[in-house]
C-alpha cells in the first residue's frame, strides 16, 4: 500500500542505518526523497538502489551542522519536487564517550551540534515548506538514553538526546494548529555501523551486554525503526504529535 504517495519526504543521516531503510521504505510507499548525509558515493548508491526499484530520489551531501545545508535541502525538495510533507531529521553521532570530566569542550560542542543544533536548524527550513503545504510531519530520532536511561559516559550523547525531546514538544504545541505534527523516535539498541564502532572488536561479551538491556535480548534492525518512522509519517499517525515513541525492545522497562 502506497501510504506516502504523492508525498515529498527529506531523510538525513541516509548513508546508512536507520537514514538508509527509512528513505528506502518511504520510496517503496510512494514518496518522493530527498536524501543527506555526508558522503556522496553512499548518496549515489542509495539514489542508484530507489531508482531500480521504480522510485525517485535525489541526493544533496553536506553538513547538517551548516545552516546552509538545512535551507539548501528544503529548497531542493520545493524545486525539485514541488513541495515538502515529510521531514526526517536522523543524521547524529555516538560521539566521545567516556567520563564527562574527560570530554573536551570541543567534543561536547561537535555531539551537540551534529545530534541537536542540526535538529533544530532543520526544523527551522523545513516548517515554511511544510506550512505551504498546509501541514506534514516533523520526525526526528532521538534516544532512550537520555530520556528513558542513563547511561555512564554518554553525557554529551545523552543531553543532546534529552534536548531533541524539548525541542519536539515545543514545535508540536507552535505548530498544531497549522498541521504540522511533530514527534520524536526512541530508539533502543540498533545493529548499524555506527553502533558497531562502539562494540570494541566485536566483543562477544560487549555486545551481549547491549542486548541484554532490552527486554527482547537483542538489538533492532534498522528496518525496525524505519518501519515506526514510516508511521508518524503517514496518516495513520493523524492525532500523533508531541509524542516520544520507544522503539526500544523493552530496555525502558527492563529491570534484569
Amino acid at each position: 500500500m502506497a501510504v506516502l504517495q504523492d508525498r515529498v519526504a527529506i531523510v538525513t543521516g541516509a548513508s546508512s542505518g536507520i537514514g538508509w531503510a527509512a528513505a528506502k521504505l518511504f520510496a517503496e510507499k510512494g514518496a518522493r526523497v530527498v536524501v543527506g548525509t555526508r558522503r556522496q558515493s553512499a548518496l549515489d548508491e542509495l539514489v542508484r538502489e530507489i531508482e531500480a526499484c521504480g522510485g525517485q530520489a535525489v541526493a544533496l551531501p553536506g553538513d547538517v551542522r551548516d545552516e546552509d545545508y538545512a535551507k539548501a535541502l528544503a529548497e531542493l525538495a520545493m524545486k525539485r519536487f514541488g513541495g515538502l510533507d515529510v521531514a526526517f531529521n536522523n543524521a547524529g553521532i555516538n560521539g566521545t564517550l567516556g567520563p564527562a570530566t574527560d570530554l573536551s569542550l570541543s567534543a561536547w560542542r561537535e555531539t551537540l551540534d551534529t545530534n541537536l543544533t542540526s535538529a533544530f536548524l532543520g526544523a527551522k527550513h523545513q516548517i515554511p515548506a511544510l506550512l505551504a503545504r498546509g501541514g506534514g510531519a516533523l520526525i526526528f530520532t532521538s534516544s532512550f538514553v537520555g530520556n528513558s536511561a542513563g547511561i555512564p559516559g554518554t553525557a554529551a550523547y545523552a543531553a543532546s538526546k534529552a534536548g531533541m525531546a524539548g525541542l519536539v514538544r515545543t514545535l508540536a504545541i507552535e505548530y498544531a494548529a497549522h498541521g504540522i505534527r511533530v514527534n520524536a523516535l526512541l530508539p533502543g539498541g540498533v545493529d548499524t555501523p555506527s553502533n558497531h564502532a562502539n562494540l570494541p572488536g566485536a566483543a562477544p561479551e560487549t555486545r551481549e551486554w547491549v542486548e541484554g538491556l532490552h527486554a527482547m535480548k537483542r538489538m533492532a534492525q534498522p528496518e525496525e525503526i524505519a518501519r515506526a518512522a514510516l508511521y508518524l509519517a503517514s496518516d495513520a499517525a493523524s492525532f500523533v504529535t508531541g509524542a516520544a515513541l520507544p522503539i526500544d525492545g523493552g530496555v525502558s522497562i527492563n529491570l534484569t
